[in-house]
């Protein structure tokens, strides 16, 4: 077993203070005793690999970063990292199947398959039809004409949701989207302090002139809503969606533990009809 000399050691202090828990707390919280705790941390004892697993989980440390805790550890990685510039091609068939299979059934409302990052992965063709309806000649630029989902290019749902002239306009309650979308991202970014690409989306976001002053600090004591409901302008009539963001409960690899899915459902059953009629119309 090669350990990384002190590294180790810095990690779990550096994830535990992340997590505002002192060592009695991660103690109490992982069944160990705090003196266990301080010995890891002054690296008086080294952690065995359950050990290393076990705090990391209570931690809730992304699966990328637990991997890196038990290679300081001297341990090999446990979950399976795969690029997510390798896209949903790397996933395991019978997950490809189940994002294939809930993306169809889902239709005629929006669903969308994001990393980490925001970064759309998939979309299903609810969601090409919204930005067909909101704003034909955007969808025209993004897509190129292709309608292939395989074809979609590159876009980030957060840069694109704030791009002056983009998606904001046609959001009738954007004040309430807007401020919770970049919220989340902030909270996110503090929960995840060691991902320098989200850092980068926030800070490249908080610049942006449809981004109001009074969103860019992020009120911590208000709690993060686990829906967010969106009113959406299309055409003379106002749609009004749920969204959700899922993701997967116990994922054994780094891919899977950073993917999201993002649904839209009608919120009333106006909009669904509405949608559903619209939807079935040849664009």
């Amino acid at each position: 077993m090669t350990t990384q000399a002190g590294l180790f050691p810095a990690l779990l202090k550096h994830w535990r203070s992340q997590r505002g828990l002192s060592q009695l707390d991660l103690a109490l919280a992982a069944d160990v005793s705090s003196r266990h705790i301080s010995f890891l941390e002054t690296g008086r004892s080294a952690p065995s690999q359950e050990m290393v697993l076990r705090l990391a989980n209570t931690l809730d440390v992304p699966l990328r970063h637990t991997n890196a805790m038990l290679e300081a550890a001297g341990f090999p990685a446990y979950y399976q990292d795969t690029e997510m510039q390798q896209g949903l091609d790397a996933l395991p068939d019978e997950i490809r199947h189940a994002l294939d299979l809930m993306k169809r059934h889902h239709e005629p409302y929006p669903f969308i398959v994001l990393d980490s990052h925001y970064n759309v992965l998939d979309v299903n063709l609810g969601t090409l039809k919204l930005f067909e309806l909101t704003m034909p000649a955007l969808s025209d630029t993004l897509l190129s004409g292709h309608r292939s989902l395989d074809e979609l290019p590159t876009l980030n749902l957060v840069s694109f949701t704030f791009m002056p002239g983009g998606p904001y306009t046609h959001i009738e309650n954007f004040d309430d989207v807007g401020q919770a979308l970049l919220w989340r991202l902030q909270r996110e970014v503090l929960a995840n302090p060691e991902d320098h690409t989200l850092r980068e989306l926030l800070e490249d976001t908080i610049k942006l002139p449809t981004v109001s002053p009074d969103w860019r600090k992020v009120d911590l004591t208000r709690p993060s809503l686990p829906s967010l409901l969106i009113h959406i302008k299309v055409q003379h009539e106002v749609l009004r969606f749920v969204t959700l963001i899922t993701s997967f409960q116990t994922p054994q690899s780094t891919l899977l533990d950073e993917l999201r899915i993002e649904t839209w459902l009608p919120a009333d059953t106006n909009t669904a009809t509405i949608y559903q009629r619209l939807t079935s119309n040849p664009s």
